[in-house]
């Protein structure tokens, strides 16, 4: 049994608990003790405490060795933390070695950070009357940081949110997402281990009354939210004057031009498509190719992505496993129904195995199919042929999501004019939109989301900025 870990002590004998299954095989993988509101509470008021009385002081050198033991014990057991989460969410175990290598560095770059973190010296004469006086500006914790995960990466993205949160000196409540909470909790053990103070990193095992809760809780002051447009809009509309980044949906489209790459782009598209089943925000969901290309890639996607081996994640060679739960693989089956009702054509792919659902490539879709219009967080993929520059931007910004693009051409001009017409938080050039490095800015516009994550950009949104005036003892005269 996992439970919630308050203030360094576990509580797990709540009668109120949550079986973990394995997404692959269905059997049972762990049980979680699911808080209580007394739980709640004690958490909430913990962390509150916490940061007063310890956090506050806590000098930058301290937070930056803390982060970086707990990265050295994390490289150290590699392999444990890579099988909880090919356990927990089905992710092939190559990709899940792939995403503890990803926390570590996260890990890394937010101790360095945390030693990065300056003010500066405002220059008072600018201004009329503004002689003999001095302008400070520091940057200061905010105080207690909810993070709020999904289960797709149930170690990086939770790292995200609570380095960068520590490394600029607050205190943190983690709620995981309650199919993948084993990562979690032995991610609060690592910590713990490494030297962090009890009550620094509070964990609440639950669903999601204990997030719209820590929303709610005026002792809360930021909440950090990755997960799906409707929850981000509750959170946003109920936040109140708490600080809020959002990590919410996305339908990325990458955009192939006739002078393009097209083997490159093949390789990288089959993957940024596909991995993990499609079950990432930045998953490539709609490629449109110029139509001069279009057979031409369209041959060799297709090919490449009859050649992906779909089975058990566990097995080192297995590229596509299961989606989530069979609830989410029926939806995605049901959307790729409702496109060819309405028309759509299914190249490849599309049927479902309970969990799994094999990598679908779709053609002749309209601009209203829910695999466009929204997110599909699942393995399908759209390939839709353009004429001119414009169609191809008119037809990537025709989405209510702009999380992040790809665009494949040799044309320094066009990659240039291109990605500043893209409306998205961020465009990758001969690079898939599925890319995503962990020290860049990383953040939506329109509906998929608010802030920006990438370790250094985090940490600036997990401060206050406060000015410190000086009138010195001559100010004003002459």
């Amino acid at each position: 049994m996992f439970g919630s870990i308050i203030n360094g002590k576990e509580y797990n004998d709540s009668k109120n608990t949550k079986d973990v299954l394995n997404p692959y095989t269905g059997e049972k993988e762990a049980e979680i003790a699911l808080a209580s509101k007394e739980e709640f509470e004690q958490a909430v008021t913990n962390s509150f405490d916490t940061f007063h009385n310890t956090m506050k002081e806590m000098p930058a050198h301290e937070r930056s060795d803390i982060l970086r033991k707990t990265a050295d014990l994390m490289e150290e057991r590699t392999d444990e933390f890579a099988e909880t989460i090919t356990k927990e969410a089905g992710k092939p175990i190559a990709f899940s070695q792939g995403e503890v290598q990803r926390a570590i560095q996260v890990l890394r770059f937010a101790s360095e950070e945390a030693k990065h973190i300056s003010g500066e010296v405002v220059p008072m004469d600018a201004a009329i009357d503004g002689d003999g006086r001095l302008g400070l500006v520091k940057h200061i914790p905010l105080g207690v940081v909810a993070a709020i995960t999904p289960f797709n990466f149930p170690l990086n993205l939770s790292l995200h949110k609570i380095a960068p949160a520590i490394a600029a000196g607050n205190t943190v409540i983690f709620k995981p997402a309650e199919k993948t909470p084993v990562s979690a909790y032995k991610l609060v053990q690592l910590f713990q281990e490494a030297g962090l103070p009890d009550g620094v990193l509070n964990l609440l095992m639950g669903t999601g009354d204990i997030g719209e809760a820590l929303v709610n809780s005026d002792q809360v002051h930021k909440i950090s939210f990755t997960g799906s447009l409707p929850v981000g809009r509750s959170i946003r509309e109920s936040a109140g004057f708490k600080k809020v980044t959002l990590e919410l949906g996305s339908n990325s489209p990458n955009i192939i031009f006739d002078d393009a790459n097209i083997s490159e782009a093949v390789d990288l598209l089959v993957k940024g498509s596909f991995a993990f089943s499609g079950q990432v925000c930045i998953s490539a969901q709609r490629i449109y190719v110029q139509k001069s290309v279009y057979d031409q890639f369209l041959e060799q996607f297709i090919a490449k992505t009859k050649n992906l081996k779909v089975g058990n994640p566990a097995e080192k060679d297995t590229d596509i496993g299961p989606m989530i739960d069979e609830k989410e693989a029926e939806r995605a089956k049901q959307w790729i129904d409702d496109a060819v009702e309405n028309g759509a054509k299914v190249e490849v792919g599309g049927n479902r195995e309970g969990t799994v659902l094999r990598p679908a490539i779709m053609t002749n879709v309209k601009r209203n199919m829910k695999v466009i219009a929204e997110e599909v967080f699942a393995p399908i993929v759209s390939v839709i042929p353009f004429d001119s520059e414009e169609d191809a931007i008119a037809y990537s910004n025709d989405s209510i999501y702009g999380l992040q693009a790809g665009v494949f051409t040799k044309g320094l001009d066009r990659a240039l004019r291109v990605a500043d017409k893209l409306e998205m938080g961020g465009v990758w050039i001969n690079e898939i939109s599925t890319y995503r490095q962990d020290n860049h800015p990383y953040g939506g516009v329109k509906q998929s989301g608010v802030g920006k994550e990438g370790v250094k950009y985090a940490v600036q949104d997990m401060t206050e900025t406060k000015f410190i005036g000086f009138k010195l003892k001559d100010a004003g005269k002459k």
